[in-house]
């Protein structure tokens, strides 16, 4: 558990500098630690600039400005709690991820105790990081397949296809589960329910690359401690700074049609 923690935020870090660039991308405002009411955690806020990154019909009915969108964080490891808005589309538009970090194998229903009205509208939707099948052709690397790799520091992986019934198997094993409940709100007359549907199957499949990367990078974290994150974290804050203001290629995730393509 304590692991994945370090993990996660050195990959965000890491994902971050490769979404951001030309102009676009991730900056970030507010890095720092929070305590409110017996929660004890790191308070992040992050803008995203994402005009050339959505779909062609969005940026031709998105005036200028509104395809800038906050995004405010409470990280209380295991649970973590996010929130993006848009300035242009205010209370209309929401996306709240709320993530509880369990060391099982996801097999715990309604872990985040919704009520059995909500529960029923809610889909459960699986992910496995080693099921190349669930990756859009185009975010596929093969140094970032967790079915090919293996890490020399930990000798894990490459993880088959029978991966998850195997650690299963193993009690004394490490193993994490992250349950994530996603939240979307899109009122614009004609476009809700399209671009809520798209932002659920986005968000599916930002979950699905982070994971894998995460796993395919563990060499290059798992020796690190939560002080060389900070550390970390402070230097990719201004290194953000500097790819958002230059006007380089961008590189990183586009949307296009509904599916994603990728900047070389």
């Amino acid at each position: 558990m304590c692991r994945y923690q370090v993990g996660q935020l050195f990959s965000v870090a890491e994902a971050s500098k490769n979404e951001t660039g030309g102009g676009e991308g991730i900056e970030v405002l507010t890095n720092e630690p929070y305590e409110k009411e017996g929660e004890k955690g790191q308070y992040t806020h992050k803008i995203y600039h994402l005009k050339s990154k959505v779909p062609a019909f969005l940026k031709m009915i998105a005036p200028e400005g509104a395809l800038v969108f906050h995004e405010k964080a409470w990280n209380a490891y295991p649970y973590c709690r996010t929130s993006r808005f848009n300035e242009y589309m205010k209370d209309d538009f929401m996306i709240k991820i709320e993530t509880w970090h369990k060391p099982d194998m996801g097999f715990m229903e309604n872990v985040h105790e919704l009520d059995p009205e909500t529960w029923k509208t809610v889909e459960v939707v699986p992910i496995d990081i080693a099921d190349k099948s669930q990756v859009e052709p185009g975010d596929y690397k093969p140094e970032e397949d967790p079915a090919l790799y293996h890490s020399e520091k930990t000798d894990r992986g490459p993880l088959g296809p029978d991966w998850k019934s195997e650690l299963a198997a193993k009690e004394d094993a490490p193993r994490m589960c992250a349950y994530k409940l996603v939240t979307v709100k899109f009122k614009w007359w004609g476009l809700q329910s399209k671009i809520e549907q798209f932002i659920h199957r986005q968000e599916k499949r930002i979950f699905t690359n982070f994971h894998r990367q995460l796993f395919c990078w563990i060499d290059s974290w798992v020796e690190l401690t939560m002080e060389d994150i900070r550390r970390m974290e402070a230097e990719t804050q201004k290194e953000l700074e500097e790819s958002v203001s230059n006007q380089v290629q961008i590189s990183g995730t586009t949307f296009s049609h509904g599916v994603f393509a990728k900047l070389k």
